[in-house]
């Protein structure tokens, strides 16, 4: 008799009913499809639940980063620092604008950038530094202002898995100068792709829209009200990075249960707390004072045996037909980086110790007790059969 096989628990699952199914007939119907009202309403949308008075939707969180580069001005000669562990785009959009990608390493509690090391990567050539929220959590800005401010430096907040992550119980993507924001299917909220720049300068939110928008002037009709034959005017070279009514419509749809599906993640994330205490050579996520986590991953490390016990683990959940992946990269160790810098693995220990051990395990809204339970004792039968 053949054993009905399992099902497979997948690391993320967006979360879509009728809402979404209704917005995006109701955007068809319209017969707008491209960037329009819906566009705006989920501009508006997200602005004021992040406490901001400009939001710009994207095409995705890399295309909101290199608006903000060039929104900034960044370019050839410009240093920008960046965590060495951490998505590859995030040090991308410094080298997209001709300037140069400086990495610190990261604290390994936290996955965060160590401002110790970030101290240490400031040069006068500095321009910027990409503080980056990763899995969720609040990167340590008072220590990042601290560096940062006294030498004019910008901080491009990363918050592309940090939708409604708090620093002082401010929203984040509005304490630094821009904020960037992801709706990949593994966010907090999706939209397929897509993604959001947010600010407080109206002079950086003028320059994203119009740099998004193929460089036209914000104020296209150079006479008002514009006529049949008024066409927009270019003062710059821009690109076409809009984010589709569409896209927008779901966006919509899914803002209006972006609390509730905060509140899941942060439950599920408590209950692998509660099943994992007991686990001594597993590191569990930690969150600081002042800091606030919405765990768009829930991220382990193993303590001991390094990439090797780590891959054993993870074949054990594979097996077990649970999807899992390590956090992200060691981007100084990724061959265009190490090549065009000479960088080596042991210039950022801490960042490859954390690409080389951890594991990001399934949560996600819609998320069962069995479903966890079946994680954690396939997670422990790992440990087990992995040794040290």
């Amino acid at each position: 008799m053949t054993a009905h096989p399992l099902r497979l628990l997948p690391l993320t699952l967006p979360q879509f009913d009728e809402e979404e199914s209704r917005a995006v007939r109701e955007c068809l119907d319209s017969h707008w499809v491209t960037q329009g009202p819906r566009v705006r309403q989920f501009e508006e949308m997200f602005a004021r639940y992040h406490q901001v008075p400009h939001a710009l939707a994207t095409t995705s969180c890399t295309s909101a980063l290199h608006l903000a580069t060039m929104a900034l001005g960044l370019g050839p000669g410009d240093e920008v620092v960046v965590p060495a562990f951490t998505w590859v785009t995030s040090a991308h959009c410094a080298e997209y604008v001709g300037a140069k990608a400086v990495f610190c390493d990261v604290d390994l509690a936290t996955y965060n950038l160590d401002p110790a090391s970030l101290r240490a990567a400031v040069t006068p050539r500095t321009r910027a530094v990409i503080a980056v929220h990763l899995f969720g959590l609040a990167a340590p800005l008072a220590e990042v202002r601290e560096a940062a401010a006294p030498r004019g430096i910008h901080i491009i907040e990363d918050a592309a898995c940090a939708m409604g992550t708090r620093y002082d119980d401010v929203p984040v993507g509005g304490i630094g100068d821009v904020g960037c924001f992801s709706f990949h299917p593994r966010k907090v909220i999706t939209t397929g792709e897509g993604g959001m720049v947010t600010t407080r300068d109206p002079a950086i939110a003028e320059q994203v829209a119009s740099l998004r928008n193929h460089g036209t002037a914000v104020e296209a009709a150079p006479v008002s009200p514009a006529r049949p034959w008024t066409m927009g005017r270019f003062e710059m070279l821009g690109y076409n990075l809009r984010l589709s009514d569409i896209q927008a419509a779901i966006g919509i749809a899914q803002m209006g249960k972006v609390d509730a599906l905060l509140a899941e993640r942060l439950g599920r994330a408590r209950r692998y707390d509660a099943q994992l205490a007991g686990l001594d050579d597993l590191v569990r996520p930690v969150v600081p004072r002042r800091t606030s986590h919405t765990f768009q991953t829930y991220l382990v490390r193993v303590r001991e045996g390094g990439r090797e016990r780590r891959n054993r683990v993870m074949e054990v959940l594979q097996r077990d037909a649970i999807q899992t992946r390590p956090g992200t990269h060691a981007v100084h160790r990724l061959g265009y980086y190490a090549r065009r810098y000479g960088l080596r693995p042991e210039d950022f220990p801490n960042a490859c110790l954390a690409e080389d051990t951890t594991i990001a395990l399934p949560i996600f809204p819609g998320m069962t007790d069995e479903d966890q339970d079946r994680v954690v004792s396939s997670l422990r039968a790992g440990l087990a059969e992995g040794g040290r």
